[in-house]
């Protein structure tokens, strides 16, 4: 990435499928990364393996962040432990991150997170309304309670399908994700000013990542 200056961040949730897409992207443009996650040997052998647990204290997880520069946040229990990891796990890390002297989160949310109104009316989302609550907490502690130069990523429907490199952001409906392509945008949104205290629904589209969010 031209100008990009290369940065050390942690990634939460490394060994997930948004996380392992985000490790490679980093590496990719040189960044050092510091991969928090539990199944570590599946991480590449250039990161530095984190055994992370979100049921961890403030201070505990202060201390992983270790001199980070940035966090990325692609945690996730998928529907196991909602309470703890997806949403106190999120705070506690955004917490520590604060604490810790680091200035820029990118959190990986779901679309309509912190539209209530919204959970009941798009099919995909009524079955997720657990979930959504989670991000809907965790999102506005985030946005309201840290001075952390955060960027809100609001993701649909993730698929496995290959990136793209395009996509549409804040569309007026949402949409599918290939993870890919998420992952990009979160890595992305490292480099660009304009992502810095926004939230950003994302879905499959025509105009590439760095232009799109070039023009928020």
């Amino acid at each position: 990435m031209k100008g990009w200056i290369k940065m050390k961040v942690f990634v939460a949730g490394a060994t997930g499928r948004v996380g392992q897409a985000v490790v490679k992207l980093l590496l990719a443009q040189g960044d050092q990364v510091l991969a928090g996650g539990r199944n570590l040997a599946q991480l590449p052998a250039e990161v530095t393996p984190v055994a992370l647990d979100l049921h961890a204290s403030v201070a505990e997880l202060q201390a992983k962040l270790a001199d980070s520069q940035a966090v990325i946040f692609t945690g996730g229990s998928r529907g196991r432990d909602l309470l703890q990891t997806d949403l106190n796990g999120a705070v506690k890390l955004m917490m520590a991150a604060q604490a810790a002297g680091i200035k820029r989160f990118i959190h990986l949310s779901s679309a309509y997170a912190l539209d209530q109104n919204m959970w009941a009316k798009v099919p995909a989302l009524a079955q997720l309304t657990d979930y959504n609550i989670a991000k809907f907490f965790s999102d506005r502690w985030l946005m309201d309670e840290t001075t952390l130069a955060y960027t809100i990523i609001q993701a649909g429907i993730l698929t496995p399908t290959p990136a793209t490199g395009k996509v549409s952001l804040n569309p007026a409906t949402s949409g599918e994700n290939s993870i890919e392509d998420v992952a990009a945008v979160l890595v992305a949104s490292l480099a660009e000013p304009k992502t810095i205290r926004q939230v950003i629904m994302m879905k499959a589209g025509t105009t590439p990542i760095a232009e799109a969010l070039a023009q928020l």
